[in-house]
């Protein structure tokens, strides 16, 4: 028992340690540089009063849900501008003076019975430094220029796989690893050359419950001693190899209408946990097979449902903030909850962690300060209104600086422990 709650936190100090506090700095793609919500930095406050947590700068925006991207000097964030355009702005991360923007014809409009969460850009993009990697609402990617803001390639799924676009319209944040970058477009999972968009692999085009349009975004994790990508369609889970893109395993997880939104999250050496809207929470152990592919066989499953809030994995437990809007610990071993919180929060969360704390901004514009413990029910140490607009975007932390796109803006504030205090 001891072994499996510790190992997350093992290899997280791990890669900390391999990769250095300066190369995790910038933060370069959906959830941060670990895809998991890990923040590798100085100590954090314990309050988030005005001595903590000052305003920088903010400007006013479109609509739009993608989260701000910072590689050195530059943040990224991407706008629907008029019903009309996709518009990604450069923006200078000292002073919020605009450096460049690029700009397409990209709106659409979803069902009506989906129009509370917007017609406007939904996925986060992801920096490699040189290249922004943009994933528009109708199935287009876009390699910009970081300096420049100069279209590299374009890769339009329609187009490219005779596929319509997503009805609901595209969600998923790219994933950029080594030479690659994976999405879940196309009705399928593709790997493309990151320098040229070319298609290196495309896998699991037979899921035709995607017509829809995925909702989740993909992950890279070793499993079972397998180094592979997690993906989650409308109606699965599953694994792929990251080289030849052979689908390794598949399990069908319920969901309502194929609400299947979280990202698949690896807990331990061998298990992936997932949780859906309208069915419930699952885990799953990975064991080898002769081979070279994997077998699957669910361990526990149970009613806790989750929405669109992404889990965090702390100590080998699971924290996440549920349909019903309170936010739970999960016992990765039993599937039973440690605790809940008799507290109801807003439609969503955005949350990071440190390993001792977690920040958590609420939909509603309210950022919450919780102490990570599997004891201690939703002990929240400080929290603050910092947006009257809703804040579905994803944070960013980045040195001293806390990110937050606001529906309408952005805004930067400087996050720092004030002396005299912990």
């Amino acid at each position: 028992m001891r072994d499996f709650r510790l190992m997350t936190g093992t290899v997280v100090f791990s890669l900390g340690l391999l990769l250095g506090v300066t190369a995790l700095a910038d933060w370069p793609q959906w959830r941060g540089p670990t895809r998991d919500g890990l923040v590798v930095s100085a100590a954090w406050p314990t309050t988030l009063d005005e001595r903590v947590l000052k305003p920088l700068w903010r400007v006013e925006m479109a609509e739009g849900y993608p989260g701000p991207i910072i590689s050195g000097d530059r943040v990224f964030t991407v706008e629907t501008l008029e019903e009309k355009d996709e518009v990604v702005r450069c923006f200078d991360v000292k002073t919020g003076q605009q450096q460049w923007e690029k700009r397409w014809p990209g709106a659409m409009k979803v069902p009506f019975f989906a129009r509370r969460n917007g017609s406007w850009i939904k996925a986060t993009p992801a920096c490699d430094g040189e290249r922004l990697y943009v994933m528009g609402m109708l199935d287009d990617l876009v390699c910009l220029d970081v300096k420049t803001g100069d279209e590299v390639w374009r890769v339009d799924f329609k187009q490219r796989y005779a596929t319509n676009a997503p009805m609901f319209g595209q969600a998923c944040s790219p994933l950029v690893d080594g030479d690659a970058v994976y999405v879940q477009a196309g009705l399928s999972v593709c790997k493309l050359n990151k320098k040229t968009g070319e298609t290196i692999w495309r896998a699991m085009d037979d899921a035709r419950e995607m017509n829809g349009g995925n909702f989740s975004s993909p992950v890279i994790a070793t499993v079972a001693g397998k180094r592979q990508l997690l993906v989650q369609t409308r109606a699965e889970l599953a694994g792929i190899d990251i080289e030849s893109g052979a689908v390794l395993w598949r399990q069908t997880i319920k969901s309502f209408r194929g609400m299947n939104i979280l990202p698949p999250t690896a807990v331990g050496q061998d298990t992936v946990f997932t949780s859906s809207y309208g069915g419930g929470s699952y885990m799953f152990r990975l064991t080898a097979n002769a081979d070279g592919t994997l077998a699957s066989e669910q361990l526990w499953a149970n009613d806790i449902e989750g929405y669109m809030s992404s889990p965090l994995v702390i100590d080998g437990y699971l924290y996440m903030h549920k349909r019903d809007q309170t936010f739970t610990c999960i016992d990765p071993k039993t599937g039973q909850a440690k605790w809940t919180s008799e507290r109801k929060f807003g439609e969503y969360w955005s949350t990071v962690y440190n390993g001792k704390h977690i920040l958590a901004l609420d939909q509603n514009g309210t950022l919450l300060l919780i102490e990570a413990s599997p004891d201690e029910a939703c002990k929240i140490i400080a929290e603050r209104k910092i947006a009257e607009e809703e804040t579905w975007a994803h944070l960013a932390l980045e040195g001293d600086r806390l990110y937050v796109r606001e529906l309408k803006g952005l805004a930067v504030y400087r996050w720092a422990v004030p002396q005299g205090l912990d």
